[in-house]
């Protein structure tokens, strides 16, 4: 067995590497760029090295740096995780050349599997089902669109060597193909260096369903059930779970051997993933084979009870499956969703700032919480904006669907943008509990589902924030009375105690950017009256971990309450509320820049500026095209107009909220 491995990762899943590596025994090396110098898994791994600038091919994405030095610290083995070089055949070639194991497939395997062409070629040969489509060598735009002809519309462009909803488009119709096609291609080279497009009928209303496999060196081959990944939003995973609610025995034990066969095919070694599309009539396809860990993994831990970290270290010592197709078992139903700094209320756009406040659900049997950043830590445009992934389990799913609600009530941030509000929504929408969703399914309902995650403000949940806000003035006060030279002096009093009867005093919030709340209130220490339509007599009880409970008109309810500066975080019946504390004589400052400036959303490169000084530009036209965290976000005209001026070029980099056109409207 190996004695010290280093991971080539960052994030929630080198700290997952990291604490399979503790259990094991197995001293655990992290890596670090400028960016993540103080980050979780560094202060986790065992040993920690500095790799370079804070940009993945400043860092993580060089490999002959990271084997040269795994030899100098005598490191056995390298572990990839997923993203980075964890598919990178040239890598995993070079380090066993550098006598240095790598910890997942062959490159051979690697090289099979990552071109999507070839791969379909291989399954056919093996009776694994495949899309109809074309996946030929001939990549002029021409000949790819006669071939899309052939095919028919609807039909979906997929670059060869893409993965993670990148490098993805459907096209409708024959008239958008060139178009899309191009997109494709861009994105594809600038992802992955490679701009290859492969051609597939699509489906339509389908389900992504998943097996995991696992192969060793001794001829085994095994799977370790399904997993259900169909809701997603423009091919990105948002909440994944196992067992499938959409299969029935047969079609589960008949997509089981085909991804054995598929794994067995290649002569697999290690973790893998083989990926089907399943059509309403649980007629099932291949996609494609992620040769490595997903991020998803753990809800097949969960039901299976099975380490799969552990797994992949042991077959690639050398060691055999630990156990037999017949031994693997799944028990219960288990789901995972991903917690994102990013804004579902403004096209998804990614976040990045400080984590002034972050609170996560204690983990135990039934829960457990995957994430690489603590509070305090920056979300930096550098990387994915995954913040946790939390994984639950429960005896059937409703149980489960039940602790996940639990789960992302107990789950909150401060300092960023993020998807817990949508995630709760979406957790408890009639059509995910009764399983009628397909990978399509927030795409075209996006617009409700927003609806529907915006909820009026709960009376009960405006009293909390305002005794959150009470105790934390008299505990500065109480603090600053200890300090005092007079500590019973009447200034450190702030129930507003007069000889002629009890003061008032108002406190004023903002809610979802409507009209601001007057909160009348008469406060004693722990007992406060609020004067609404009717007087409402509130007493509090503080709990650790940021629990408050409240005896509201006689009756006890739990509130889970974060706050920083101004704003007011509150969880309450698994529901987020967040509040903004008004000053009142704090003068109003409007937005200057008017709507005839385009500025960036964030940082990022320009990949694209489509238009010139003078043009006319007509409403929703794409001006320029921004990437940043690793995706591409295309910036529009919001009316008929002419280009005034053009700041900056393709290629640039450009800080957030930088101006990049002005404009005037066009009568």
């Amino acid at each position: 067995m190996f004695k010290k491995v280093l991971i080539a990762n960052r994030g929630e899943i080198a700290c997952r590497v990291i604490s399979t590596l503790k259990k094991m025994g197995i001293t655990s090396v992290a890596v670090y760029s400028d960016a993540d110098q103080h980050a979780r898994h560094v202060k986790l791994a065992d040993e920690a090295y500095h790799i370079g600038g804070s940009r993945p091919d400043e860092s993580y994405l060089l490999g002959d740096n990271l084997i040269a030095l795994a030899k100098r610290v005598g490191v056995d083995a390298i572990h990839p995780a997923y993203g980075f070089l964890s598919e990178n055949s040239g890598f995993a070639r070079a380090c066993p050349a550098a006598g240095i194991t790598f910890i997942g497939p062959t490159a051979d395997s690697i090289e099979k599997m990552g071109a999507k062409d070839a791969a379909k070629h291989l399954m056919e040969a093996a009776n694994v089902p495949v899309v109809p489509g074309y996946h030929g060598k001939e990549q002029g735009a021409v000949h790819l669109k006669a071939e899309a002809d052939k095919v028919g519309y609807p039909l979906l462009i997929k670059a060869v060597s893409g993965g993670g909803g990148k490098g993805m488009r459907v096209v409708n119709s024959a008239d958008e193909f060139n178009d899309m096609l191009d997109a494709v291609m861009r994105e594809a080279q600038n992802a992955f260096g490679d701009d290859r497009v492969l051609l597939e009928r699509y489906i339509g209303k389908p389900r992504h369903i998943e097996f995991q496999v696992f192969g060793d060196t001794h001829d085994n081959y095994v799977h370790l059930h399904e997993r259900e990944c169909s809701l997603q939003r423009r091919h990105q995973k948002i909440i994944e779970e196992t067992p499938s609610p959409f299969l029935d025995d047969a079609t589960r034990e008949a997509m089981g051997i085909a991804a054995v066969n598929a794994a067995r095919a290649i002569e697999y070694n290690g973790a893998g993933t083989i990926e089907f599309i399943v059509g309403e009539d649980r007629s099932f396809y291949f996609m494609e084979m992620n040769t490595r860990l997903q991020v998803e993994h753990p809800v097949t831990e969960m039901v299976t009870g099975q380490d799969l970290v552990e797994w992949q270290v042991r077959v690639a010592a050398g060691e055999a499956l630990p156990l037999k197709q017949e031994q693997i078992t799944s028990t219960g139903h288990s789901f995972e969703t991903r917690l994102y700094a990013e804004n579902p209320n403004n096209l998804f756009l990614p976040s990045t700032g400080k984590l002034h406040a972050l609170r996560f659900p204690q983990a135990n049997e039934n829960c457990r919480v995957e994430t690489g950043v603590e509070q305090g830590d920056t979300i930096s445009v550098f990387y994915d904006p995954m913040i946790a992934k939390l994984v639950v389990w429960g005896e059937t799913r409703e149980i489960a669907r039940s602790r996940l609600l639990t789960a992302l009530g107990d789950s909150g941030i401060i300092g960023v943008e993020n998807n817990i509000a949508f995630l709760e929504t979406l957790s408890t929408h009639p059509d995910f509990i009764d399983n009628k969703i397909d990978t399509q399914y927030i795409d075209a309902k996006l617009d409700a589902i927003l609806d529907s995650s915006r909820v009026e403000l709960p009376q009960h949940v405006l009293l909390a924030a305002s005794v959150r806000l009470l105790l934390d003035q008299q505990k500065t006060v109480a603090d600053g009375a200890v300090v005092s030279s007079d500590p019973n002096s009447p200034w450190h009093d702030t129930t507003g105690w007069r000889p002629n009867g009890q003061s008032e005093r108002s406190l004023f919030f903002n809610y979802e950017d409507g009209d601001d709340i007057e909160v009348v209130v008469s406060e004693r220490e722990n007992h406060f009256v609020f004067h609404l339509d009717a007087d409402m007599d509130v007493i509090a009880e503080e709990s650790t971990n940021q629990v408050l409970r409240l005896q509201i008109d006689n009756s006890w309810e739990k509130f889970i309450t974060l706050r920083h500066d101004n704003i007011v975080l509150i969880s309450w019946k698994n529901r987020w509320y967040l509040l903004n504390e008004v000053n009142p004589f704090e003068a109003d400052i409007t937005d200057v820049a008017g709507a005839s400036t385009i500025v960036a959303p964030m940082p990022g490169k320009l990949l694209k500026v489509l238009v010139a000084n003078g043009d006319s530009v007509t409403e929703n036209q794409p001006l320029a095209i921004l990437e940043a965290m690793k995706m591409e976000h295309t910036l529009v005209a919001p009316f008929d107009g002419e280009i005034d001026q053009v700041f900056y070029a393709a290629e640039d980099f450009v800080e957030a909220d930088a101006t990049l056109i002005t404009f005037v409207e066009t009568e």
